[in-house]
């Protein structure tokens, strides 16, 4: 492909600018729209990074696996472990080379597919699904997930692997994940990808495969959705599809309108993968500078506190993220999501250290930490936000048998919750 391809960025049917990027000296560049700045609207859109200038920006700091060479904020649209993997499949399939597409190229099958309020132009036409079957499209998963030899040819050119191409490979995370919207009223449910009208429910479905772990993971996260809501934790509503698809409700489609998101990752380029800047402490800053109301600091100590009691250790900074109001020009704390026992509960781990550090540790995080944050940031009542999260621990074994977990993995994972305060 051409070194030098330009695509446009829109969202809110507005051209927000042009967007490129050179393969051969690893930049790329930013020009805002005009008349855009002229307006004035949208000026918190992106509140850091882009500068509100009229000349091309140009960015070199930001190659490597999490930003591939992309502004932050734009790569946060780019699918990560499992969307890439699908779209190899998918190319490979057509005897087309992964490897000749760039970054800039995959927003154009993103298109107006993805996540957020952010679309790229021009799109690539990649047709259009009337329905999809989830059993079906588990068939064809589970022989992309496994060995490649079972994946070559004809087998993954089939209807099912250009369902999950267009519906799966815009949901972000490692695990196989689908965008879905069911109707309302008759329950059909068609690809999420374009559908957004008010008159469907649109659903990120978290899928499950032949399980390597042992139990079903999806209906260990379904459980921590139920605790979370128990106590006041602001979630999209969620649910088990056959007993086994954890299915959220999603935060980026609002009363048939899309919203604009972004990750503390896409926000501000810190990269998730490195601990440099993986603290909550700069998540509390980043929400403070955003200017978030009050409560959605309250919100965050206590999503923080749930994490360090329930033994979430993969709470990076992808995985949590803001909303902007358009209306408003104003950012808000996103819904909590990936909230979960992360690990195998059958496996014995001796060493794992958290995403996130608070008060500067990964581990050996004692009450007096928890504390401080909230003095820093005047959290008010920390000591009864900290208890109430405790309390619910007394629920786990009740709320994930119901649920379906198996009684090894329930004391498994119980076993791991911790305590900060007496």
């Amino acid at each position: 492909m051409s070194t030098n391809l330009v695509i446009d960025i829109v969202a809110f049917g507005v051209e927000i600018g042009k967007l490129g990027y050179d393969i051969n000296t690893k930049k790329s560049f930013f020009q805002y729209n005009p008349e855009l700045l002229e307006s004035g609207r949208y000026s918190r859109m992106f509140p850091y990074l882009f500068k509100r200038v009229k000349h091309v920006q140009v960015f070199t700091q930001f190659e490597g696996k999490t930003f591939k060479g992309l502004p932050p904020m734009i790569a946060d649209s780019l699918p990560d472990v499992f969307g890439n993997l699908i779209f190899k499949e998918w190319f490979e399939a057509r005897h087309s080379a992964l490897a000749r597409i760039t970054p800039l190229e995959q927003l154009t099958y993103i298109a107006n597919r993805g996540m957020g309020a952010l679309e790229y132009r021009p799109v690539k036409e990649i047709g259009t699904i009337a329905a999809i079957d989830i059993d079906e499209i588990v068939k064809v998963l589970n022989k992309v997930m496994r060995a490649k030899k079972d994946t070559s040819g004809e087998s993954l050119s089939d209807l099912a692997l250009l369902t999950i191409f267009k519906i799966g490979t815009s949901a972000g995370g490692a695990r196989p994940k689908i965008l879905v919207s069911e109707h309302k009223q008759t329950g059909t449910i068609i690809p999420g990808d374009i559908e957004y009208s008010d008159e469907y429910a649109p659903y990120l479905v978290k899928l499950s495969l032949d399980e390597a772990a042992g139990y079903n993971k999806e209906i260990v996260e379904y459980a921590y959705y139920l605790l979370a809501k128990e106590i006041g934790i602001a979630m999209m509503n969620s649910k088990l599809i056959d007993g086994k698809h954890f299915a959220t409700l999603r935060y980026d489609r609002q009363n048939g309108k899309k919203k604009h998101v972004l990750t503390a990752c896409g926000l501000t380029g810190w990269d998730f993968l490195e601990p440099e800047n993986a603290s909550y402490e700069n998540l509390f800053r980043l929400a403070s500078d955003l200017k978030v109301p009050h409560k959605d600091l309250q919100e965050l100590y206590k999503r923080m506190v749930f994490n360090l009691v329930f033994a979430n250790i993969d709470d990076h900074l992808k995985n949590h993220s803001f909303i902007y109001d358009e209306e408003n020009n104003s950012w808000n704390l996103a819904p909590a999501y990936d909230l979960t026992y992360p690990l195998n509960a059958l496996n014995n781990y001796l060493r794992v250290t958290r995403a996130l550090a608070v008060n500067g540790k990964r581990e050996g995080i004692n009450g007096d930490d928890l504390l401080e944050i909230a003095a820093t940031f005047a959290i008010k009542n920390p000591k009864g936000i900290i208890r109430e999260v405790q309390n619910a621990t007394a629920l786990w074994p009740s709320v994930a048998a119901q649920t379906g977990v198996p009684d090894a993995v329930i004391t498994a994972i119980g076993n791991a919750f911790e305590t900060f305060l007496s």
